[in-house]
C-alpha cells in the first residue's frame, strides 16, 4: 500500500497546536521553542515544552513573558496537537507538574514546562490492598475512577483470584497484572483504554525508506527467543497438577520465519520456565505461558525509526514498512514513540516497533 500523504499541500506545515485550559494563546504559539511527547507501552506519556520566556511589550520596553502564571502555571490542564495545521489531532492531554526556568548570559532566558497524561495520579500514591476473587477488567474500572477516567475495557472479565497490592501504586498494580496476561494499557483523551495485546491496532501507517521514513536500524536478535515455554503449578480445589506448554498464541502482525524457526538452523532447542508466578489453574497456566512466549517472540526484529512528524503513529499502531531489504520488510507494532518538534527541524516523529517475523531472503 503506498504512504498516506501528512497533507495535500506542496508544503508541510505543521507546527504543534498548544492549549492550555482548553484554550490557545497567542503568546504561546509565538514563543514555544520546541516539544517532545514520548508514549510507552503500558500508559503514561509524558510531555517537554520549552519557550522563549523574554518577550516585548506594546510600550516598548521587554522583559519575562510567563511570570504572571496567567497561563503558564503549575497543575494547569495542557493538550497538544500534531499533523497539519490546518487539520491537526490530538497527540497529548494531562496537567502540567514541573517548570523549569533556565538563565544564560548568551541566550534569552527558557521556560520548559512539563506533563504528564492523567495516569500521573495513578503513579503518585502507593496503597496496599487485597483484592479478593477479581478480573483485571474490575481492577482496571475501580483504577480508571479514582484516575477520573472512563474505562474501556475489552476481555479480562475472568477472575483471576486474589491479587496483592503491596505497597505499589495502582499504575504498577495494573501494569503488572496486564504483563501477565499480556494486556495493552493506554490513556486517549478521557478514555483508560485495556484491550488484550492481539486485538490492539489503533491504525496502519505505510512507510517507504527515503520518503516519509526518513532513517531506520532493524535488528533481528536469537538471544531471547525460545521454542517452548512451561508453566505448572498446583490445583488446590482439583487437587492435582498443573502443567502447560505454549509455543505461542498471538505473535502479531507481520509474516515469514519466527525466531524459533530460525533458532532451529544452528543453535539447539530452548525452553523457558515460569517458575516465579504461583499458578493454581489451568488457565492461569495458559495464560501465562502463552503471554510470556509471544512477549520473547515479538521482540525477534525490532526497527528503530524517523518519519516525517506524523501524528498517527502511536503506540499500538502498525506500520507497514517498505524498502530496507527483503528480509526486513514487514508490518511491525509500535511500542515506543517520541513525537517533537524544534525551530531547525521541523516535527519529526521517531519510534520503536517489533515483529516476530523475519522475510525469507
Amino acid at each position: 500500500m503506498p504512504e498516506r500523504p501528512l497533507s495535500d499541500r506542496s508544503i508541510y506545515r505543521a507546527r504543534p497546536t498548544v492549549r492550555v485550559d482548553g484554550s490557545a494563546h497567542e503568546l504561546v504559539t509565538q514563543l514555544l521553542v520546541s516539544m517532545r511527547m514520548t508514549e510507552h507501552e503500558a500508559g503514561l506519556s509524558e510531555l517537554e515544552l520549552r519557550f522563549s520566556n523574554w518577550r516585548s511589550r506594546t510600550d516598548g520596553s521587554a522583559g519575562l513573558a510567563f511570570e504572571d502564571e496567567r497561563i503558564l502555571k503549575l497543575g494547569a490542564s495542557i493538550s497538544v496537537y500534531g499533523g497539519d495545521e490546518r487539520t491537526p489531532q490530538e497527540i497529548f492531554r494531562g496537567k502540567i507538574s514541573a517548570i523549569e526556568a533556565e538563565f544564560s548570559q548568551s541566550a534569552p532566558p527558557e521556560l520548559v514546562v512539563l506533563a504528564e497524561d492523567a495516569l500521573q495520579q495513578s503513579r503518585m500514591l502507593r496503597r496496599t490492598k487485597l483484592h479478593r476473587d477479581v478480573s483485571i477488567a474490575a481492577v482496571a474500572r475501580e483504577i480508571a475512577s479514582r484516575a477520573h477516567l472512563r474505562p474501556v475495557i475489552t476481555d479480562f472479565d475472568t477472575n483471576i483470584g486474589t491479587q496483592l497490592q503491596l505497597n505499589e501504586s495502582d499504575l504498577a498494580f495494573l501494569r503488572r497484572l496486564l504483563r501477565a496476561y499480556d494486556g495493552d494499557l493506554q490513556v486517549v483523551g478521557e478514555e483508560l483504554q485495556v484491550a488484550a495485546r492481539s486485538r490492539v491496532q489503533r491504525e496502519t501507517v505505510n512507510l517507504a525508506l527515503f520518503s516519509q521514513l526518513t532513517r531506520a536500524r532493524v535488528t533481528a536478535d536469537l538471544a531471547e527467543q525460545t521454542n517452548a515455554v512451561t508453566a505448572s503449578g498446583w490445583d488446590p480445589e482439583q487437587a492435582q497438577r498443573i502443567a502447560y506448554t505454549s509455543h505461542g498464541s498471538s505473535l502479531g502482525p507481520g509474516s515469514g520465519r519466527t525466531g524459533a524457526d530460525v533458532l532451529g538452523q544452528g543453535f539447539e532447542a530452548r525452553s523457558e520456565h515460569i517458575g516465579h508466578v504461583p499458578v493454581l489453574t489451568d488457565a492461569d497456566a495458559r495464560a501465562m505461558a502463552d503471554a510470556a512466549y509471544d512477549q520473547r517472540a515479538r521482540r525477534f526484529v525490532l526497527l528503530e525509526g524517523r518519519s516525517d512528524g506524523n501524528p498517527a503513529l502511536r503506540v499500538g499502531t502498525h506500520a507497514a514498512v517498505r524498502g530496507l531489504s527483503p528480509r526486513f520488510d514487514n508490518v511491525y507494532y509500535v511500542v515506543r514513540v517520541c513525537h517533537h518538534f524544534n525551530l531547525t527541524e521541523g516535527y519529526l516523529t521517531d519510534f520503536e516497533a517489533e515483529c516476530a517475523y523475519l522475510e525469507v531472503a
